[in-house]
């Protein structure tokens, strides 16, 4: 009895705690990642040492490659399955319609923040910069290029070639499509949500390596260029990143506090996590299933968000075709001596409204630029001053560019009385560990079936 009994007490004894390793949270995970990245980049570059710089660079491309990877397949079937989904939205057109008319608005309300900071502050003096330091372009954009470009040859090449906005044309008229055939395409719909959970799966682990991205895309980028180079752009890239600034911290939360009358800052409790994953991955579409993730938890109904995020990730541009082309067209007119007037000014704010869908949501934004200059008959040549300092400006462009995509839906969710405040006044954020389990343990996925 009594051993029994010392048994009993034993049992009952406190254990002494377990030392466990504590969970950093993921924006945590990303800072250090920046951190480290700054570290080691700035090692490589005053040491010298190639072999660290290497390092950085392919540990950085690898990652990025591995985002690109599923851009393609996942930009189709996610628009695809979207605009069949809207069918579950009562005044779908409305909501359709009213997306778009906020994409313009914020469009050229970033547009004329751009053209007021490039005016004031005149980025392309004092820079030592001559028009013989530009170079042409490799692929420069145009209107007829845009325009014939949106309809593919074939259905391979755009695939291939990674050309978004011909994948997401093909993917319009599949959805379309469906919705007229009806129940004769539940077939191929099922399939095609299946695909996309699979991707959207596959997507988490790879964003799940954004610290370790972070380190070799941020290292390389300060061992590559180094603060010397960022120096002589210095008032260009101040520009650049204050424009952004003013849209993602001022204007966004203006509009969802009077617009849909909601707590800015606990938008971005809850929009975190895709904001500074597109600060590091430079990729809009790359960042989509974590905006689309954040962007239902701050309350928008699913159906709609699977609409709007996906749509908004190859068109909704404030930060790479809004404030940067804008800026760009000042810098490159002052290095090169043209005058812009006021209808060069009103042919940026149209190109940068209605030609936003040419950035196509991938990491950089040369092709709307290459698209504004020579709409405007501005030097080509000037794209080339700004590709070694792109990187850097691009990061903060993405990052304004994806709060900007969670952000109208939003909007649109609170005019149209279908948002969930309760769940918005409860978002926060969430980490890609925790966002892949949902996804996992979900029986009605993101992008569900009627």
């Amino acid at each position: 009895m009594s051993t029994s009994a010392e048994t009993s007490e034993s049992s009952q004894a406190p254990q002494t705690p377990k030392f466990r390793i504590p969970k950093v949270p993921f924006w945590a995970q990303i800072l250090i990642g920046l951190a480290l990245g700054v570290l080691l980049g700035g090692i490589a570059k005053n040491g010298d040492l190639g072999w660290l710089t290497s390092t950085l660079q392919h540990i950085g491309d690898l990652f990025v490659q591995l985002l690109k990877l599923a851009v393609a397949p996942l930009v189709f079937f996610a628009i695809l399955v979207s605009i069949t989904n809207l069918r579950q939205v009562n005044n779908a057109a409305r909501l359709a319609t009213r997306t778009l008319l906020w994409f313009m608005a914020t469009s050229l309300i970033a547009v004329a923040i751009g053209l007021a900071i490039g005016l004031l502050t005149n980025p392309g003096a004092g820079t030592g910069l001559t028009p013989k330091d530009g170079k042409l372009p490799e692929h420069a954009g145009s209107w007829i290029d845009f325009l014939t470009g949106i309809v593919p040859t074939d259905v391979v090449t755009p695939f291939t070639e990674l050309n978004v906005l011909q994948i997401v044309f093909m993917a319009a008229v599949a959805g379309i499509a469906a919705l007229q055939l009806g129940e004769k395409a539940e077939p191929v719909l099922k399939i095609s949500r299946s695909v996309l959970e699979l991707l959207q799966k596959a997507l988490w682990w790879v964003i799940r390596l954004a610290p370790i991205g972070t380190v070799g895309l941020i290292g390389n980028a300060i061992a590559t260029y180094g603060w010397n180079l960022i120096g002589k752009y210095a008032t260009f890239t101040l520009d650049i990143y204050v424009g952004c600034a003013i849209v993602l911290f001022g204007v966004y939360p203006l509009l969802l506090s009077t617009v849909a009358k909601v707590n800015p800052l606990q938008f971005f409790r809850g929009a975190w996590p895709a904001i500074q994953l597109a600060f590091v991955s430079r990729s809009s579409v790359g960042t989509m299933p974590v905006t689309q993730q954040v962007t239902e938890r701050l309350g928008v109904p699913r159906e709609y968000a699977s609409f709007a995020v996906p749509f908004g990730s190859t068109t909704k541009m404030d930060g790479c075709a809004s404030i940067y082309p804008a800026i760009a067209a000042i810098f490159i007119a002052q290095i090169f001596g043209v005058h812009l007037g006021i209808g060069d000014y009103i042919l940026i704010v149209f190109v940068s409204v209605i030609g936003s869908a040419a950035t196509a949501g991938l990491t950089g934004a040369t092709v709307m630029l290459t698209l504004t200059l020579s709409t405007l008959g501005l030097p080509l040549e000037g794209v080339g001053l700004l590709m070694a300092i792109d990187p850097i400006l691009d990061m903060m462009r993405t990052a304004t560019n994806v709060a900007g995509q969670s952000v109208i839906p939003i909007l649109v969710s609170a005019k149209e009385k279908i948002l969930d405040r309760d769940a918005y006044a409860g978002a926060t954020s969430i980490s890609p560990a925790a966002a892949t389990v949902e996804v996992a343990e979900e029986k009605v996925p993101a992008t569900a079936a009627a």
